[in-house]
């Protein structure tokens, strides 16, 4: 682009929108906004995604297809996109934004026309299963059982509110009808064929993440250890940035990468029972959600 790249954050004003629009004070970008009052005026906006080279969506699920729509009028004027959502995370049509997927995943979304964010939670579950299960060291049939923890930033405005006004719980665990919206995401882009029970908390703290996930070792393919796994994982992100494989520690805080867009990723385990314990630790604002908006930026504008 001859032009400095012209972006418009459809829902700026969204804490996902807001740690975007920070972040993007770093990148040679023009930010293009319009009147908060016209802000859900379809012309307005409809306006802002013409005038913009990307339009990185940070709304609900059914808003965002809303958006997308409202793009598709405009023909071969359209920006490409990228959505923060859960509405396209499973679609084919899209390329799913997590970098470091695959060795060729960064390209696919330089050249999308458009690119689904990943989610928070998944960014932890898929960073761990998906290389384990494309090296066959871990059976796709696995029945896999993942629990996290997040900052109640993540839950929404209704459990920040809380959380911020009357001090909120301590910790909560939440989504337990097992049908949380994060589910069918982990399903595909871990790879997996049978469904993953996932089990969502919360903490009283603002920002961080823990993923982890149990496995019993004698389950796995092969007589594998924890060691094994962990090379697994150091092999596939050897190179990269932001994603990290670190040995384990005796302990974790969920709190530790708060304000940091990086992933670190660990193997613990103990030879003597045969078991295993993989986890993530992210900032849940972050890596999973700003930060990692703004990797995808970077790619999609050629700014890397």
């Amino acid at each position: 682009m001859a032009h400095q790249p012209i972006i418009f954050i459809d829902g700026e004003a969204g804490t996902t929108g807001l740690g975007i629009r920070e972040r993007l004070a770093a990148l040679p970008v023009t930010l293009h906004s319009i009147d908060p009052a016209r802000r859900k005026d379809p012309a307005a906006r409809r306006d802002a995604m013409q005038a913009a080279d990307l339009a990185v969506l940070c709304l609900p699920d059914d808003a965002s297809r809303e958006a997308v729509a409202l793009a598709a009028t405009l023909g071969d004027a359209a920006p490409r996109i990228l959505d923060a959502s859960t509405a396209f995370r499973t679609d084919p049509g899209w390329v799913y934004g997590f970098p470091e997927l695959e060795a060729e995943q960064a390209n696919a979304i330089a050249t999308a026309p458009r690119v689904s964010n990943p989610g928070c939670y998944p960014t932890g579950a898929v960073g761990l299963l998906r290389p384990l299960v494309r090296a066959g060291v871990l059976p796709a049939d696995y029945p896999v059982c993942i629990n996290a923890v997040s900052g109640y930033s993540g839950g929404g405005r209704s459990m920040i509110e809380a959380h911020e006004r009357d001090g909120g719980p301590a910790f909560e665990l939440y989504g337990l009808a097992l049908e949380h919206k994060h589910v069918p995401e982990i399903h595909k882009h871990a790879a997996l064929t049978r469904r993953p029970v996932f089990v969502p908390s919360a903490g009283h703290f603002a920002q961080g993440m823990i993923v982890s996930i149990p496995l019993h070792l004698d389950d796995l393919a092969g007589h594998v250890t924890a060691e094994d796994l962990h090379a697994v994982l150091a092999t596939h992100y050897a190179g990269q940035d932001h994603v990290r494989v670190l040995s384990p520690e005796p302990t974790l805080s969920a709190e530790a990468l708060a304000g940091s867009d990086r992933m670190e990723l660990r193997v613990h385990g103990s030879p003597r029972n045969r078991q295993a314990l993989l986890s993530a630790r992210l900032d849940n604002l972050g890596k999973g959600a700003s930060g990692a908006a703004l990797q995808n930026i970077r790619l999609m504008l050629g700014l890397d």
